[in-house]
């Protein structure tokens, strides 16, 4: 059993939230703040029930080292914009000044610490780490469902660390999405893109014991018209061919349709013929998951075909769209499925968890002390 935010109570206690803030930045500033909008839920909740709240993040990839470009400094101040609340921004995640920062809040206060990979015992999932970030706080709230595949220090080690832990609004919203996938309603259709099938040939495997048909775009395509005899419209690696004909024999077995381009602009875009097809498969599906972009979304002409197909799917609630790329390519189309996870997605599929959720899971005495509460 996993407790959720609304199980617990947080008035007037100290509650660490570990969000996902990796978020795109324009020198000093959010480019987009989709995953930051993700996470208000929990925190307007948690400032509703009078709690202290510390929120914890990683952004980018600064190997170990403070890296000022990579400062929490732009996310806290977009943060704070979107909720209207003030947030105090700590210089580093741990050390006597934090703990003194910690200390001093009080209910309705809001305190985020400094880029967590600032520490490399961050991504050694350091025990000792975990230790001095949990100091002061009695609540551990996980809300970072983009990061939750990944054992690091704050997101796997300092969850054990707390009996009082949970998901929080998005984690949960994440994990009842996954849930559909993992037991779909019927007729269940998958559309992939992207450039590799090698990187999601797991998860791929996991879609055909459940999807009753998947649709392929983007340079992913490209690979699996040579796994069928076909020429290919632009390059593909031997390894992802082999995947592709691996992946099509599977499909054969488990009478599970594949779908690929019927035409294609240059080798960089689905064409108007292939559109349609998609559009004939999707419109009967009761579950659609859209994960990789269709085509180079991010140059025109060649969004044409993604763009084509966010519109005919757009206010769908049937529809779970997953992937960074592909949200940022459905962006300005009404999807209220949209999920913020990336490899997570993935690997969520493949093996039905994350990590980073099992270790939420109650033990036999606190699920014995919640009964009884």
């Amino acid at each position: 059993m996993i407790r959720r935010l609304q199980d617990m109570i947080v008035d007037e206690k100290t509650v660490f939230v570990r969000l996902d803030c990796n978020v795109p930045l324009d020198g000093t500033r959010v480019r987009n703040t989709n995953r930051l909008q993700g996470a208000l839920p929990t925190i307007q909740w948690l400032l509703e029930k009078n709690a202290k709240i510390i929120l914890a993040s990683h952004l980018g990839r600064p190997h170990g080292q403070e890296d000022l470009s990579l400062s929490l400094e732009p996310v806290a101040h977009a943060l704070a914009e979107l909720l209207d609340q003030e947030i105090v921004l700590a210089d580093n995640c741990i050390g006597d000044g934090v703990e003194l920062l910690i200390k001093g809040l009080r209910p309705k206060q809001i305190l985020m610490l400094e880029n967590l990979r600032f520490h490399p015992e961050e991504e050694d999932c350091n025990a000792a780490f975990a230790s001095k970030l949990s100091r002061f706080s009695s609540v551990y709230v996980l809300d970072a469902f983009g990061a939750a595949h990944r054992k690091h220090a704050s997101t796997y080690a300092l969850a054990s660390l707390y009996e009082q832990r949970c998901m929080g609004m998005l984690v949960a919203k994440e994990v009842d999405m996954m849930d559909q996938l993992l037991s779909p309603t019927h007729p269940f259709v998958a559309m992939l893109g992207g450039s590799k099938v090698a990187d999601k040939i797991g998860s791929i495997e996991a879609l055909l014991k459940r999807a009753d048909c998947l649709l392929i775009g983007g340079a992913m395509a490209h690979a699996f018209h040579a796994a069928q005899g076909q020429s290919p419209a632009g390059p593909a690696a031997r390894s992802d061919i082999d995947c592709a004909r691996k992946i099509l024999q599977v499909a054969r077995a488990r009478g599970t349709d594949i779908v690929t381009p019927i035409d294609m602009v240059d080798g960089f875009d689905i064409g108007p013929q292939t559109v349609a097809l998609f559009q004939k498969r999707l419109d009967i599906a009761k579950l659609i998951f859209w994960n990789g972009p269709l085509g180079f979304f991010e140059k025109k002409p060649y969004d044409a075909g993604t763009q084509a197909i966010a519109s005919f799917l757009s206010g769908r609630d049937n529809t779970i769209v997953g992937g960074g790329d592909t949200v940022a390519a459905v962006e300005g189309f009404d999807f209220k499925n949209l999920s913020t996870g990336g490899g997570a997605i993935l690997e969520y599929l493949e093996h039905g968890s994350l990590p980073c959720i099992d270790v939420l899971k109650l033990h036999a005495r606190e699920r014995d002390n919640l009964k009884n509460d």
